[in-house]
């Protein structure tokens, strides 16, 4: 059945966006930017400026295009950025917290997951973006605090010289076949596949056996998704389980991978965005979420191969948009309830991967 999607919801080719969702080490590109009062962060004539600490999960030239897309519109505001897997992210936040001196002015993480626990912990703001009206409301927190920015389902990856016949099924995966020829990033680091670990766990046709049957199939865990594709588009695994839009990125780059949407269905994540209760330059903060839900910030999100979240904007080539995919789900309280329960199974089967 189809669902909507709910909130709840070669090698120097691959080197722009191997670091999706998680690299194999936290990576700061720029991080000196420093405090500033509110009239501080606006010049003379009004116009957007100061010094903006942007926290993200993205692959590192993804999170570059869009800075350098932000910038063009607003030249004077000094974008610092910090990467990481959303679960260290969200670490680093948390300590900030307890010292008292949260770092970060936006943030851009892989689900709604981590925002529903960062609001509990009080570390956002609310904002009422203008550019919400084209954005469905399912994907939009109620009270604001967040708001998806794009749609990545996690799909079936496999090398097209090691596979003859494209799979159609995530059994696939924990057939004898693919013993020794899988591999999966790691919950502990990505939120992505934190949040697949409790879709996936609660679904009844896949349960925790799903993941006891890969662990007896040998399959390989790693850091973030980019380590997967690179397995795969490597030949050192056959199969990997990892975001659409970096199989369809690798593709187009002449690696030999495909991917397929499972007809069990696929779990999804929205990327949300959000301001930090403690933001220095909110006024810089508000013009980025503004930027990247804009039709010119879902396209550049398109360019670099998202399938985007605004209504009206086209949909990259081999991927499949909100009217298409069939979703895995579960309800967002219970992923919230269970995550860090959901890790500690994880690592129960695997180890501390």
């Amino acid at each position: 059945m189809r669902k909507r999607v709910l909130q709840t919801t070669a090698a120097a080719s691959l080197a722009l966006f191997l670091g999706a969702c998680g690299a194999d080490s936290v990576q700061e590109q720029v991080n000196t930017s420093t405090s500033g009062t509110s009239e501080e962060n606006s010049n003379s004539t009004g116009e957007i400026s100061g010094p903006l600490s942007f926290y993200t999960s993205q692959p590192d030239a993804d999170a570059e295009a869009l800075v350098a897309g932000f910038n063009e519109r607003y030249p004077d505001v000094d974008v610092s950025v910090f990467r990481s897997g959303t679960e260290e992210v969200v670490s680093r936040l948390l300590a900030e917290q307890e010292a008292g001196t949260v770092q970060a002015d936006v943030l851009l993480l892989a689900d709604a997951v981590t925002f529903e626990s960062l609001k509990q912990n009080e570390l956002l703001q609310a904002y009422e973006s203008p550019e919400l009206n084209a954005i469905p409301e399912e994907f939009i927190d109620p009270e604001f605090m967040y708001v998806g920015t794009k749609l990545m389902a996690t799909v079936l990856a496999y090398n097209t010289t090691m596979v003859n016949e494209a799979p159609t099924s995530w059994k696939a995966i924990t057939e004898e076949q693919a013993k020794g020829e899988v591999t999966m990033p790691s919950p502990l680091y990505s939120g992505a596949a934190a949040y697949n670990a409790g879709v996936f766990s609660k679904t009844d046709e896949f349960g925790w056996d799903f993941y006891e049957n890969l662990y007896t199939n040998n399959a390989t865990i790693v850091q973030g998704n980019g380590a997967v594709v690179q397995a795969v588009a490597g030949g050192e695994s056959a199969y990997g389980m990892v975001v659409d839009f970096v199989v369809a990125n690798a593709k187009e780059q002449g690696s030999p991978i495909d991917l397929v949407y499972p007809a069990e269905g696929v779990p999804v994540i929205t990327e949300p965005i959000a301001i930090t209760q403690e933001a220095d330059n909110e006024a810089a903060a508000q013009a980025f979420v503004d930027y990247v839900l804009s039709e010119e910030g879902q396209q550049l999100s398109v360019d670099v191969g998202y399938t985007p979240i605004r209504e009206g904007v086209d949909i990259p080539e081999g991927l499949q948009g909100a009217e298409e995919l069939n979703v895995l789900s579960a309800e967002i309280s219970d992923l919230l309830d269970t995550r860090e329960s959901d890790k500690e199974s994880f690592r129960s089967i695997f180890g501390n991967h």
